[in-house]
């Protein structure tokens, strides 16, 4: 990664959401260190990037399990999102035909830098256009209706996570391994492996040494 200045990570969240597939995404991008070690999570000095929620408006978002989020930022007050996210939950279903939510994906995902999903998440990016001819994935239970929203999209079955210029990944725990892509593809192998290893997940190779320094 070139230069010191972060790549904005916005995470969509909405009504009826899935948790996994916004934090877990959540989590890799925001304790992503280009210094190693427990220590260099204590600040954001070596942060590439800055992680944050937007919804539609900051009002609490129910998310699936009734758990309650507040978003950081509106649509309207969000900062320019180079990395955007777009989660997937059963809530996903009704935007399908919601045009404020279309419209701000469609328009947000035309000004970022990389343009990423997780799980059902992909059939509002299908919806859009954003998906137009690529290969794609989603969550299982939506392969058939990923197919159907656009017919040019080359649904990809059997893979955990997919690169086709925009990042789409299976359901729920795949957000994760495609948070990790983004970070393999931006900071290096180097650094996506020993930030798999912080947060203890079983991600790529492995071969870092352990650090002592206490968490």
């Amino acid at each position: 990664m070139n230069g010191n200045a972060r790549l904005n990570v916005g995470v969509l969240i909405f009504e009826g959401v899935e948790v996994l597939d916004f934090a877990g995404p959540f989590e890799v991008f925001s304790r992503t260190r280009l210094v190693p070690g427990a220590d260099s999570r204590r600040t954001d000095d070596s942060a590439p990037f800055e992680t944050f929620t937007v919804a539609r408006t900051h009002a609490a978002v129910n998310a699936i399990g009734r758990l309650v989020v507040v978003p950081r930022y509106s649509w309207a007050d969000a900062p320019a999102i180079d990395i955007l996210v777009v989660p997937g939950g059963f809530g996903t279903r009704g935007l399908l035909h919601d045009e404020p939510t279309l419209t701000w994906i469609r328009e947000t995902a035309a000004r970022s830098r990389q343009v990423t999903s997780v799980c059902t998440g992909a059939l509002l990016l299908a919806k859009t256009g954003v998906l137009h001819g690529k290969r794609a994935t989603t969550h299982w239970a939506g392969l058939e209706l990923l197919a159907s929203i656009d017919p040019t999209i080359q649904v990809q079955r059997d893979q955990r996570v997919v690169h086709d210029g925009v990042i789409t990944s299976a359901g729920v725990s795949a957000g994760i391994d495609m948070a990790f892509a983004v970070v393999e593809g931006i900071c290096g192998h180097d650094v996506a492996a020993e930030t798999a290893h912080y947060i203890e997940y079983p991600w790529g190779r492995h071969d870092v040494p352990k650090h002592q320094d206490a968490v």
